[in-house]
């Protein structure tokens, strides 16, 4: 029998196209775009890192892609939304999903007020009464969530009694009272200087939408008609910026509903087409990046790869030209690098 492990058919890896991997020299990494580079040429989660900025930065090169953001997680009260303020003003997003509660603390530090690490020798029971939220390592003062809901109700104290709301134009009305009342860097305003829609699919999942649950109660207890709410609303307006472009790009921190909601487009047009016999693009994401840390064999939402979703018809496949990168890490780690090697990458090249 013939020996499988013959030496004059061992490859030299270059003629299967196989990419050189080369060692991190810290000595020759002099930027942040440097190191990620160098780490996109090791293994593991380094290299994953540096493929996801390739991909951001490809996605942001193509003047034609649609990019859309999804964020989940405490990434504000973590202090990553001048991270997230940044992508908005330099024009790498042009829609943004996320959690109600992400928003709520956006709030809270847009307003100017402040959240402060946790101690570890005082206990939660002692926490609550002394009114402080504990967020893994992390307090949001339960007086932040009162001034939150203050500028809830100035927000919407012009409009009239029974209008009907979605979280897209809730959003708008707090990022224009903050224009106006409380300038500075933040999410809500930048969003809307830079005409950039924001959608909260679960929006009663938050203070945000408690606080507007109660506002609704003050007004039924003096007679006046409340303000509705309809979801659909988002998921149209949605639909219809995704039907605009025929490139998209996502990208994603983490996972949850803001993810889901924003990938499940691509077939939300196809069940249009396929049981309403509407006349309906076919759209899916070519490009995306997802930083999250969650494993996929938890078997949650979160953890699914783009693969799997390549099945569902949410992403262009790798083999028709998909772009795809996956960092299993922690945002807080990961997020700021990929953004700050993107940055200097686009900088340089208009220099």
């Amino acid at each position: 029998m013939a020996d499988p492990r013959d030496e004059s058919k061992y490859g030299s890896g270059h003629e299967d196209g196989l990419t050189p991997l080369a060692p991190l020299d810290p000595n020759r990494t002099d930027s942040v775009d440097a190191l990620v580079r160098a780490m996109g040429q090791t293994a593991f989660g380094g290299r994953r890192l540096g493929e996801a900025a390739d991909v951001l930065e490809a996605m942001i090169r193509d003047e034609s892609c649609f990019r859309v953001m999804t964020i989940s997680g405490a990434m504000t009260i973590a202090k990553q939304g001048l991270v997230i303020c940044e992508m908005i003003d330099r024009g790498w997003v042009h829609a943004i999903v996320s959690t109600g509660a992400l928003m709520t603390h956006g709030l809270s530090e847009a307003a100017g007020l402040l959240h402060f690490k946790h101690r570890p020798d005082m206990k939660d029971e002692d926490l609550y009464s002394r009114g402080y939220n504990r967020v893994y390592d992390t307090i949001e003062l339960e007086k932040n969530l009162d001034d939150v809901e203050r500028i809830l109700e100035a927000a919407l104290s012009e409009l009239p009694n029974g209008t009907t709301l979605c979280s897209r134009t809730i959003c708008e009305l707090l990022g224009r009272h903050l224009e106006k009342h409380l300038p500075g860097r933040a999410i809500l305003a930048s969003a809307v200087s830079n005409g950039v829609p924001m959608y909260i699919p679960a929006f009663t999942d938050s203070e945000l939408g408690l606080d507007l649950a109660i506002h609704n109660q003050l007004k039924a207890s003096h007679g006046v008609e409340a303000f509705g709410f309809d979801p659909f609303l988002d998921l149209n307006h949605f639909a219809d910026q995704i039907r605009a472009h025929e490139t998209l790009g996502i990208f994603t921190i983490g996972g949850g509903v803001p993810r889901n909601w924003a990938q499940q487009i691509g077939p939300y047009l196809e069940i249009l087409r396929s049981r309403l016999h509407k006349t309906e693009p076919v759209r899916r994401y070519k490009y995306a990046v997802r930083i999250c840390p969650e494993p996929e064999h938890w078997g949650g939402l979160s953890g699914c790869s783009y693969e799997e979703g390549v099945s569902w018809g949410k992403f262009v496949p790798r083999s028709e030209g998909g772009q795809q990168a996956e960092v299993f890490a922690d945002a807080t780690i990961a997020w700021p690098m990929i953004v700050r090697a993107v940055i200097e990458r686009l900088e340089a090249s208009k220099r």
